[in-house]
C-alpha cells in the first residue's frame, strides 16, 4: 500500500510553486572586494583625511569600516570613501586600513596598510590662510566632478584644502595640491562647490567664491526643473532673491525657499509675475554680518516639486 505522503514533504511540494524546495531568498555568500587605492593626508596637526576607492559586493557594498592599528575608528554607510579622522596626537605615526561591508554583515579584507605622520602643532598661529582664487570646475561624467583653483597662502603653511558643497565639507586634499576631483555624486543634479584652506593649527580661509556644476541626467531622465540665474542681495533689514523659474507646460505657480538647508517658506504669488525672471524679498531680523544660504525649488504644474536650484550664500548688511 502506497504510503501517503508526510509533512514535510506536503511543505516542500508547495515550497516548490514558489521558490523551489530548499530555496528561498538569494544568499550572499560572498564578502565585498578589498578596497583599493587608500590615501592618507594630514589635514592638521590632530586630523587626516582618508580615501579610497568604492569596493564591489555581488549584492551591494552597504558600509565601510577604517581601522587604525587593528582598532576601529570609523563607520561610514556604503556610499561614502572618505572620512576625516580627527582628535589625534601631533607629530604622531599613524597606519590606517579600510574594510568593505555588505548587507550580511560580511567584510572584506583589509585594505593595504598607509601610513601617515601629523605635522608639528603651532599654538601660536592664529593667522588664517588666504582665500582660495579662482575656483573653477568641470563635470566629469554623470557622476563626478573636477576643480581647479589658485593656491593661497599662509604664514606658516596650507596644510590642505577643503572642498564644500553647500556648507558641508565632502573632500579634503594636501596643501600642495591645486585641483580635486569629486565623486559619488547624482546625475542630473546641480551642485554648489566652494573651497576652503586650512593650515596646521586648524585655521580655515574665508569661503572661495562659488562654482555651479551640473551633471548629466541619466538616460530617459526628463529635462531639468531646477530655477536658474539665481542671486541673493543683501539690503538693509532684508535679502533680495532674483531668478528664472524652470521652463514647464504650464505655469508656475510657486516656490519653496529654503535657508541654511531647512524649509523656510512657500512663495507664492497672487499675481503671477510675467517675463522670465521672477523675484522675492526676504525679511531678515539678524544682526549686519549674519550669513544666510539660500536655494529654491519650483512647484510643478503637474504638483510634484523640481529640481533645486544652486546654492547662494549672502551676508547681512
Amino acid at each position: 500500500m502506497r504510503r501517503p505522503p508526510t509533512l514535510p514533504t506536503l511543505v516542500c511540494a508547495a515550497a516548490l510553486l514558489l521558490t523551489g524546495c530548499g530555496g528561498g531568498e538569494e544568499q550572499d555568500n560572498k564578502a565585498p572586494t578589498t578596497p583599493t587605492g587608500v590615501t592618507a593626508q594630514a589635514g592638521s596637526a590632530t586630523s587626516v583625511h582618508v580615501m579610497w576607492t568604492a569596493a564591489t559586493d555581488d549584492q551591494s557594498v552597504t558600509g565601510y569600516e577604517v581601522f587604525q592599528k587593528g582598532t576601529r575608528v570609523s563607520t561610514l554607510p556604503g556610499n561614502k570613501t572618505m572620512v576625516d579622522i580627527d582628535k589625534l596626537s601631533p607629530s604622531t605615526a599613524y597606519s590606517f586600513t579600510v574594510r568593505a561591508k555588505d548587507a550580511q554583515g560580511k567584510l572584506s579584507k583589509p585594505s593595504a596598510p598607509v601610513s601617515v605622520t601629523t605635522p608639528a602643532p603651532t599654538p601660536d598661529d592664529r593667522k588664517p590662510p588666504t582665500t582660495p582664487s579662482g575656483l573653477t570646475g568641470a563635470v566629469a561624467g554623470q557622476k563626478a566632478v573636477t576643480l581647479s583653483w589658485a593656491r593661497a597662502t599662509d604664514d606658516i603653511g596650507v596644510t590642505a584644502y577643503d572642498v564644500y558643497q553647500e556648507g558641508t565639507r565632502i573632500h579634503s586634499v594636501p596643501g600642495t595640491a591645486t585641483s580635486a576631483r569629486v565623486t559619488g555624486l547624482r546625475p542630473g543634479t546641480v551642485y554648489t562647490f566652494t573651497l576652503r584652506a586650512r593650515d596646521a593649527a586648524e585655521n580655515s580661509s574665508p569661503d572661495s567664491g562659488s562654482v555651479d556644476l551640473t551633471t548629466p541626467a541619466a538616460a530617459g531622465a526628463g529635462p531639468n526643473t531646477a530655477p536658474t540665474g539665481l542671486t541673493a542681495t543683501a539690503k538693509k533689514g532684508s535679502v533680495e532673491l532674483r531668478w528664472s523659474p524652470p521652463k514647464a507646460d504650464g505655469a508656475i505657480e510657486s516656490h519653496e525657499l529654503y535657508l541654511n538647508g531647512k524649509y523656510a517658506t512657500t512663495i507664492v504669488w497672487g499675481t503671477m509675475p510675467t517675463g522670465s525672471t521672477a523675484s522675492y524679498t526676504m525679511t531678515v531680523s539678524d544682526p549686519p554680518g549674519t550669513r544666510y544660504s539660500v536655494k529654491l525649488r519650483a512647484k510643478l504644474p503637474d504638483g510634484k516639486w523640481g529640481d533645486f536650484s544652486a546654492q547662494r550664500t549672502v551676508i547681512t548688511r
